[in-house]
C-alpha cells in the first residue's frame, strides 16, 4: 500500500512579496500637502496687511494731489479722491500763468549737467581708493568720509563768496559746477562696489597692455553699472527738488528751476496772492511726474545696486 506524500509547495524564483497595506492615518499623512505652519502664515499675513496700509498712508497725499489738480478752485480741499466737477481748465492755465516749460528746460539743463558731472568725478576718485594700494590711503579716505559731517550750513557762505567773486551768480552754473569736485557719499558708494570687482581682471588688461585709464573706462565702469545708477537716480532726484540752492543764486524768473518756480507761485497765488491753490497743485503734479517716470526706469538697477554694495561692503 503506497503512502502518499504531503504536497510541497516552492517558491517561485524572483517572485516580488506584495508591499504591506499602508495604515490610513499613515496615508492621509502622506497624501497631505505641504503647508507652512500656522504661525508663519499668520506672520506673513500681518506683514502684507501692514505693508498695504503704509503703501496707502504714502500713496495718498500724491493721489489727492493729482485729484486736486482736476478739480475748480471751489472743490481744491474737499478733501475727494473722486471730483464732483473734472475740469483740465487748470493744466492750461498753469501754462499761461507761469513760464513753465522754461523752468523745466532750465532744471533739466541743471539735472543732466549735475547727475553727469558727480557721477564721472566720483567714479574717478572712487577707483582711486578702490584700486591703488598707496600709503595713507585709509587715512585720505577717511578725511572724504569726515567731510560728510560737515553740515551744509557750514560751507554756504564760502562756497557764495566763492561764485560770487567768479561773476556766477544768477547763472546756472553754481547749480551744476560744484559737482565737478566729486562727492563724498557717491565716492563710498562706488568704493564699495568696486572693492566687489575681481582684480585679476584689471591685471589681465594691464599684462594686454591697456592704460590706468583704458581699465577704468573700459572695464571698471562698465561693471559698475548698478552703482553708476544709484548715483544717477539720487543725484537726479537731489538737483531736481533742490530749493536752497535755487533761492541763493537764482535772481531772474528767466533762470528758475522748478522748485525756485513753484517758490514763486505760492508768493503769486498762495499764501501772498490770489489763493489760486489750484494753479499751484497743478504746477506741482507737473513737477513730480518725471521722477516717478524715472524711478519706475531704474527702481531694479537702484535695488541691485544699492543691495550689491552693502553686500559687498
Amino acid at each position: 500500500m503506497t503512502q502518499s506524500l504531503p504536497e510541497r509547495t516552492v517558491p517561485l524564483t524572483g517572485a516580488v512579496a506584495a508591499p504591506a497595506a499602508m495604515p490610513p492615518a499613515a496615508a492621509g499623512v502622506a497624501l497631505r500637502p505641504n503647508r507652512p505652519p500656522r504661525r508663519r502664515r499668520v506672520g506673513r499675513a500681518i506683514a502684507i496687511t501692514a505693508l498695504v496700509v503704509f503703501a496707502v498712508i504714502f500713496a495718498y497725499p500724491f493721489v489727492w494731489l493729482v485729484s486736486a489738480s482736476f478739480k475748480p478752485r471751489g472743490e481744491v480741499f474737499d478733501n475727494k479722491l473722486i471730483p464732483d466737477t473734472f475740469t483740465l481748465e487748470n493744466y492750461v492755465q498753469v501754462w499761461q500763468e507761469a513760464p513753465l516749460a522754461l523752468w523745466l528746460l532750465n532744471t533739466l539743463i541743471v539735472t543732466v549737467l549735475a547727475a553727469v558731472t558727480v557721477t564721472i568725478s566720483s567714479a574717478m576718485v572712487a577707483w582711486g581708493f578702490a584700486y591703488f594700494r598707496f600709503r595713507g590711503r585709509g587715512v585720505l579716505f577717511g578725511l572724504v568720509l569726515a567731510t560728510m559731517m560737515l553740515p551744509g550750513a557750514v560751507t554756504m557762505i564760502p562756497t557764495f563768496l566763492i561764485w560770487n567773486a567768479l561773476g556766477q551768480v544768477g547763472t546756472l552754473t553754481p547749480m551744476w559746477a560744484q559737482n565737478l569736485f566729486a562727492s563724498a557719499f557717491y565716492v563710498f558708494l562706488m568704493r564699495q562696489f568696486m572693492l566687489g570687482l575681481p582684480r585679476e581682471l584689471f591685471d589681465a588688461a594691464r599684462v594686454d597692455g591697456a592704460s590706468q585709464w583704458g581699465v577704468f573706462w573700459r572695464i571698471a565702469l562698465p561693471l559698475s553699472r548698478p552703482a553708476i545708477a544709484v548715483t544717477l537716480v539720487f543725484e537726479v532726484q537731489a538737483v531736481w527738488t533742490d530749493l536752497m540752492r535755487a533761492l541763493i543764486y537764482l535772481r531772474d524768473a528767466s533762470t528758475y528751476t522748478i522748485p525756485r518756480g513753484l517758490k514763486s507761485l505760492v508768493d503769486s497765488f498762495g499764501f501772498g496772492g490770489e489763493w489760486h491753490w489750484e494753479i499751484i497743485i497743478t504746477a506741482s503734479v507737473i513737477a513730480t511726474f518725471p521722477m516717478i517716470i524715472i524711478f519706475f526706469i531704474g527702481q531694479r538697477q537702484i535695488i541691485r545696486g544699492v543691495s550689491a554694495g552693502a553686500l559687498k561692503g
